[in-house]
Protein backbone atom coordinates (compact mmCIF):
# COMPACT_ATOMS: atom_id res chain seq x y z
CA UNK A 1 0.00 0.00 0.00
CA UNK A 2 1.22 3.87 -1.33
CA UNK A 3 1.50 5.77 2.34
CA UNK A 4 -0.96 8.62 2.01
CA UNK A 5 1.15 12.04 0.52
CA UNK A 6 1.56 14.98 2.65
CA UNK A 7 0.56 18.75 1.55
CA UNK A 8 4.33 19.87 1.76
CA UNK A 9 5.25 21.83 -1.42
CA UNK A 10 5.65 25.28 -1.08
CA UNK A 11 2.97 27.51 -2.72
CA UNK A 12 0.23 24.38 -3.83
CA UNK A 13 -2.96 24.53 -1.68
CA UNK A 14 -3.73 20.72 -2.04
CA UNK A 15 -1.45 17.66 -2.47
CA UNK A 16 -1.79 15.77 -5.58
CA UNK A 17 -4.67 13.10 -5.22
CA UNK A 18 -3.52 8.98 -4.54
CA UNK A 19 -5.83 8.44 -7.25
CA UNK A 20 -3.53 10.83 -9.59
CA UNK A 21 -0.51 8.52 -8.38
CA UNK A 22 -1.59 5.34 -8.78
CA UNK A 23 -3.08 6.10 -12.49
CA UNK A 24 0.10 7.87 -13.54
CA UNK A 25 2.47 4.07 -12.28
CA UNK A 26 -0.17 2.21 -14.60
CA UNK A 27 0.55 4.21 -17.53
CA UNK A 28 4.64 5.26 -17.11
CA UNK A 29 4.95 5.18 -20.73
CA UNK A 30 2.02 8.10 -21.27
CA UNK A 31 3.37 9.93 -18.62
CA UNK A 32 6.97 9.84 -19.85
CA UNK A 33 5.68 10.94 -23.50
CA UNK A 34 3.43 13.63 -21.64
CA UNK A 35 6.67 14.74 -19.65
CA UNK A 36 8.45 15.55 -22.45
CA UNK A 37 5.98 17.79 -23.92
CA UNK A 38 5.90 19.42 -20.43
CA UNK A 39 10.01 19.91 -20.58
CA UNK A 40 9.21 21.72 -24.35
CA UNK A 41 6.88 24.01 -23.23
CA UNK A 42 7.92 24.83 -20.18
CA UNK A 43 11.45 26.13 -22.18
CA UNK A 44 9.37 27.70 -24.36
CA UNK A 45 7.24 29.41 -21.98
CA UNK A 46 10.67 30.94 -20.54
CA UNK A 47 11.85 31.86 -24.25
CA UNK A 48 8.25 33.81 -24.66
CA UNK A 49 8.57 35.86 -21.45
CA UNK A 50 12.18 36.56 -22.33
CA UNK A 51 10.87 37.97 -25.35
CA UNK A 52 8.15 39.86 -23.88
CA UNK A 53 9.85 41.41 -21.42
CA UNK A 54 13.46 41.82 -22.93
CA UNK A 55 14.51 45.05 -20.61
CA UNK A 56 13.69 43.48 -17.59
CA UNK A 57 17.96 42.14 -17.57
CA UNK A 58 17.50 39.73 -13.78
CA UNK A 59 14.23 38.22 -15.71
CA UNK A 60 16.05 37.44 -18.89
CA UNK A 61 19.24 36.47 -17.31
CA UNK A 62 16.76 33.84 -14.65
CA UNK A 63 15.02 32.23 -17.13
CA UNK A 64 17.78 32.06 -20.11
CA UNK A 65 19.51 29.35 -17.35
CA UNK A 66 15.77 27.98 -17.15
CA UNK A 67 15.01 27.58 -20.59
CA UNK A 68 18.63 25.22 -21.36
CA UNK A 69 17.69 23.44 -18.36
CA UNK A 70 13.86 22.81 -19.36
CA UNK A 71 15.55 21.76 -22.66
CA UNK A 72 18.25 19.21 -21.71
CA UNK A 73 15.47 18.12 -19.68
CA UNK A 74 13.87 17.46 -22.69
CA UNK A 75 16.14 15.51 -24.18
CA UNK A 76 17.25 13.29 -21.43
CA UNK A 77 13.27 12.65 -21.57
CA UNK A 78 13.39 11.88 -25.08
CA UNK A 79 16.12 9.40 -24.79
CA UNK A 80 14.06 7.30 -22.07
CA UNK A 81 11.49 7.41 -24.37
CA UNK A 82 13.89 6.16 -27.34
CA UNK A 83 15.48 3.66 -25.02
CA UNK A 84 11.79 2.18 -24.09
CA UNK A 85 10.85 2.58 -28.21
CA UNK A 86 8.47 5.30 -27.71
CA UNK A 87 7.87 6.86 -30.26
CA UNK A 88 7.11 10.70 -29.79
CA UNK A 89 3.68 11.71 -30.87
CA UNK A 90 1.17 14.74 -30.15
CA UNK A 91 -1.32 13.81 -27.02
CA UNK A 92 -4.34 15.96 -26.20
CA UNK A 93 -3.59 18.44 -23.29
CA UNK A 94 -5.84 18.51 -20.30
CA UNK A 95 -7.37 21.19 -19.09
CA UNK A 96 -5.17 22.24 -16.65
CA UNK A 97 -2.60 24.48 -18.82
CA UNK A 98 -5.27 26.73 -20.21
CA UNK A 99 -7.34 26.74 -17.04
CA UNK A 100 -4.08 28.58 -15.09
CA UNK A 101 -3.48 30.41 -18.51
CA UNK A 102 -7.25 31.72 -18.33
CA UNK A 103 -6.29 33.42 -15.18
CA UNK A 104 -3.33 35.45 -16.76
CA UNK A 105 -4.97 39.18 -16.83
CA UNK A 106 -4.54 40.28 -20.41
CA UNK A 107 -3.19 44.45 -19.08
CA UNK A 108 0.10 45.40 -17.53
CA UNK A 109 1.89 44.85 -15.23
CA UNK A 110 -1.20 42.45 -14.31
CA UNK A 111 0.09 40.12 -16.95
CA UNK A 112 3.36 39.90 -15.75
CA UNK A 113 2.92 39.06 -12.22
CA UNK A 114 0.56 36.42 -13.50
CA UNK A 115 2.57 34.90 -15.92
CA UNK A 116 5.45 34.65 -13.52
CA UNK A 117 3.32 33.23 -10.49
CA UNK A 118 1.35 30.65 -13.26
CA UNK A 119 4.77 29.12 -13.90
CA UNK A 120 5.74 29.13 -10.18
CA UNK A 121 3.03 27.05 -9.92
CA UNK A 122 2.75 24.68 -12.66
CA UNK A 123 6.54 24.07 -11.30
CA UNK A 124 6.08 23.39 -7.70
CA UNK A 125 3.35 20.82 -8.76
CA UNK A 126 5.32 19.17 -11.08
CA UNK A 127 8.52 18.99 -8.39
CA UNK A 128 5.69 17.62 -6.42
CA UNK A 129 4.41 14.98 -8.67
CA UNK A 130 7.96 13.87 -10.38
CA UNK A 131 9.43 13.54 -6.80
CA UNK A 132 6.33 10.82 -5.81
CA UNK A 133 7.21 8.99 -9.15
CA UNK A 134 10.49 9.17 -8.02
CA UNK A 135 9.72 7.43 -4.62
CA UNK A 136 6.88 5.24 -5.79
CA UNK A 137 7.92 4.08 -9.48
CA UNK A 138 9.34 0.30 -9.37
CA UNK A 139 11.39 0.56 -11.93
CA UNK A 140 15.47 1.65 -10.43
CA UNK A 141 16.23 3.90 -13.30
CA UNK A 142 13.56 5.92 -14.00
CA UNK A 143 12.89 6.30 -10.17
CA UNK A 144 16.46 7.54 -10.45
CA UNK A 145 15.76 9.61 -13.33
CA UNK A 146 13.01 11.41 -11.54
CA UNK A 147 14.67 11.67 -7.83
CA UNK A 148 17.30 13.93 -9.94
CA UNK A 149 14.85 15.86 -11.61
CA UNK A 150 13.32 17.37 -7.94
CA UNK A 151 16.37 20.02 -6.91
CA UNK A 152 16.03 21.33 -10.45
CA UNK A 153 12.14 21.99 -10.68
CA UNK A 154 12.36 23.40 -7.25
CA UNK A 155 14.77 26.42 -7.96
CA UNK A 156 12.44 26.68 -11.06
CA UNK A 157 9.33 27.35 -9.10
CA UNK A 158 11.79 29.61 -6.59
CA UNK A 159 12.95 31.62 -9.66
CA UNK A 160 9.42 32.61 -10.47
CA UNK A 161 8.81 33.79 -7.57
CA UNK A 162 11.85 35.41 -6.90
CA UNK A 163 10.55 37.29 -10.09
CA UNK A 164 8.07 37.98 -9.31
CA UNK A 165 9.04 39.60 -5.82
CA UNK A 166 11.66 41.22 -7.52
CA UNK A 167 9.51 43.33 -9.93
CA UNK A 168 6.40 43.92 -7.66
CA UNK A 169 5.92 44.34 -3.78
CA UNK A 170 5.60 41.14 -1.68
CA UNK A 171 1.63 41.38 -0.71
CA UNK A 172 0.66 42.38 -4.10
CA UNK A 173 2.66 38.65 -4.80
CA UNK A 174 1.27 37.18 -1.76
CA UNK A 175 -2.14 38.15 -2.67
CA UNK A 176 -2.48 36.98 -6.02
CA UNK A 177 -0.49 33.55 -5.50
CA UNK A 178 -2.88 32.46 -3.19
CA UNK A 179 -5.83 33.51 -5.21
CA UNK A 180 -4.00 31.71 -8.11
CA UNK A 181 -2.92 28.51 -6.34
CA UNK A 182 -6.85 28.16 -5.22
CA UNK A 183 -7.54 27.95 -9.12
CA UNK A 184 -4.82 25.75 -9.49
CA UNK A 185 -5.91 22.87 -6.97
CA UNK A 186 -9.81 23.10 -8.26
CA UNK A 187 -7.89 22.55 -12.02
CA UNK A 188 -6.49 19.11 -10.04
CA UNK A 189 -9.64 18.59 -7.82
CA UNK A 190 -11.22 16.29 -10.63
CA UNK A 191 -8.82 13.56 -11.81
CA UNK A 192 -8.58 13.76 -15.83
CA UNK A 193 -9.50 10.37 -17.56
CA UNK A 194 -5.87 10.24 -19.28
CA UNK A 195 -2.88 10.12 -17.42
CA UNK A 196 -0.93 13.37 -17.96
CA UNK A 197 1.89 14.88 -15.01
CA UNK A 198 -0.91 17.40 -14.93
CA UNK A 199 -4.04 16.26 -14.90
Amino acid sequence: MIPSIPATIRFLQQPTSQAWLDQALTHLNTILLDHSHCERKAAGVALNLMFRYPSSEKLVRSLTAIAREELDHFEQVNQILEARGIPLRPLPPPPYGAGLNKQIRIQEPGRMLDSLLVSALIEARSHERLGLLGTHCSDPKLAKFYQGLMASEARHYGAYWILATTYFDRSTVDQRLEELAIVESNLLATLHPEPRIHS
